[in-house]
């Protein structure tokens, strides 16, 4: 009996970082001691990996047995880390060879019969672990389709740990995959998916949508009940182009970690649509917990939409929390044990009601809101948070004639999806050899030195700063959706019909 040694990874929000995993049989008090700042539920490993050892028909060593979890200053949080554990007992008590344990990586979860379950957080992890180059990573059967995902990894499924045992001992190329992991994956059961041409009317609305896609903006929709503010925000991922590899691989990661990945689709190829409820905490929005850090709805929806109805009923502190992953694109959630950063860039829409009891008054209904608890109701949405919207649109009641028109004549969502994909062409054109591929992600810097527009466009925006109905922050907005109008008008660079309509999208003209 000796030391044997084998590889796992552990996630720090969604970065995968590699623990050695050693295991010492010798002589002195039988029983088994796990050092390394485990959590709880890796503390219990010691009891899973017994059972599923002495289940699997593999003597349980009757000596002292220490399992040390390097580097030890890193917390060691899940479940995890069971089948390395059970691997480097079996390679120091000699049931297999401890050098063929020594260089793959292994992820799993030991049920008390041997079973290797599923386990959050695969895809980071072998993105973690290939940054040591072409390796082999042992996974369980049912995260394997999310395991291959990552190129130049070499990935070894398996559902018992006899199986991962006699395979070890053969060293022969794969293991003998089981029935279950031979079966086939559940059918998709997705409902019909929505289309913009299910949007009546409302051509102002329909075109703020058409350039949030096209240039990743924010958006905020102001008008009563039955207007299609829901309707329409449903629709703006329709509009959007399917993620590219990097981005769809680093929105994968992020739902696994969440455990929201669903088992018959192991890539998110489309941007996400998150819609929290009003009653969501501040953890919920932007991420946290106790012992595991997970992210919030600002990060599922990374690369996507964050959509919040009826926005004035959050909380004002939820809101204003917003206000700082608008800006950096990521967010950093603080706990006692450390701290965690997960990517958050995805466009906001607010849609709000004007007021609490939501009566339009263009339809010959009384409001009985009075001007003070519209503003309070209003003004839960702070001007900071409002400062960092690029777009805001007041929707109204679509007519008779427009409910009753046609529908065949609507653009459907496919005809706008490849004007938004035009326009994102054009602009990652424009923006070839800097790390920002949309007209939102382009810096203040910049945007006032090698992609400012011309003083004639300019000319628009100087009266409202002089005024003050235009701050800094909002001029930085305002040239960003002109440079997107330009590209949605195959215009080389925005002109003053530009940025005239930049200006009343970021005002806030009544439609």
């Amino acid at each position: 009996m000796a030391v044997a040694r084998t590889r796992s990874v552990a996630v720090i929000g969604v970065t995968g970082r590699t623990v050695e995993v050693e295991a010492d049989v010798g002589n002195g008090l039988a029983g088994i001691h796990l050092i390394g700042l485990p959590d709880t539920a890796l503390s219990e490993a010691r009891d899973r990996v017994r059972s599923a050892m002495v289940n699997s028909t593999y003597p349980w060593p009757d000596a002292r047995i220490i399992v040390s979890l390097f580097p030890a200053s890193l917390p060691k949080r899940g479940s995890q880390f069971d089948l390395a554990i059970a691997v480097a007992i079996l390679g120091a008590a000699g049931v297999i060879p401890a050098q063929r344990i020594a260089e793959p990586f292994f992820l799993g979860e030991l049920g008390l019969d041997g079973r290797i379950r599923p386990v959050r957080g695969v895809l980071p992890s072998i993105i973690g672990a290939a940054k040591h180059g072409d390796v082999t990573v042992v996974v369980p059967a049912a995260n394997s389709a999310e395991a291959a995902l990552v190129p130049n990894v070499k990935v070894i499924p398996v559902s018992h740990l006899r199986q991962l045992v006699e395979w070890l001992r053969r060293g022969d190329d794969e293991p003998e995959p089981r029935a279950e992991e031979c079966a086939e994956l559940p059918k998709s059961t997705d409902g019909p998916t929505v289309d913009l041409a299910d949007v009546v009317g409302q051509p102002v609305a329909r075109r703020a949508l058409e350039v949030c896609a096209a240039g990743g903006h924010n958006l905020w929709m102001l008008g009563p009940p039955g207007t299609g503010k829901t309707m329409l925000a449903e629709r703006l991922p329709t509009l959007l182009p399917d993620l590219e590899l990097d981005h769809a691989l680093e929105v994968t990661a992020i739902h696994s970690v969440a455990g929201a990945l669903p088992p018959n689709a192991p890539m998110v190829s489309r941007p996400p649509f998150v819609s929290p409820h009003h009653t969501a905490t501040s953890a919920a929005i932007i991420g946290g917990g106790s012992a595991i850090v997970r992210p919030g709805a600002v990060s599922l929806a990374h690369r996507g939409v964050l959509f919040l109805d009826e926005a004035p009923e959050f909380p004002r502190h939820v809101l204003d929390a917003l206000r700082q992953p608008l800006e950096s694109g990521r967010v950093t959630v603080s706990r006692s044990a450390g701290s965690v950063t997960f990517p958050a860039r995805f466009m906001l829409v607010l849609a709000a009601n004007p007021c609490p009891c939501a009566q339009a008054e263009d339809q010959n209904e009384t409001c009985k809101c009075t001007p003070t608890i519209k503003r309070r109701y209003l003004g839960r949405l702070s001007g900071p948070l409002l400062d960092r919207i690029d777009m805001k649109v007041t929707v109204v009641r679509s007519s008779r004639r427009e409910l009753l028109a046609d529908r065949q004549f609507v653009e459907t969502s496919k005809t706008v999806a490849e004007r938004v994909l035009l326009a994102r062409e054009r602009a990652a054109k424009r923006l070839t050899g800097t790390p920002w591929r949309t007209n939102a992600e382009i810096p203040s810097s910049l945007l006032h030195s090698d992609y400012r527009p011309s003083n004639e466009a300019m000319k628009p925006m100087t009266s409202c700063l002089d005024s003050g109905t235009l701050t800094a922050r909002g001029l930085d907005r305002v040239v960003r959706v002109a440079w997107t109008l330009a590209d949605l008008a195959d215009k080389d660079t925005p002109e003053e019909d530009e940025t005239n309509a930049a200006l009343s999208f970021w005002l806030g003209v009544k439609s």
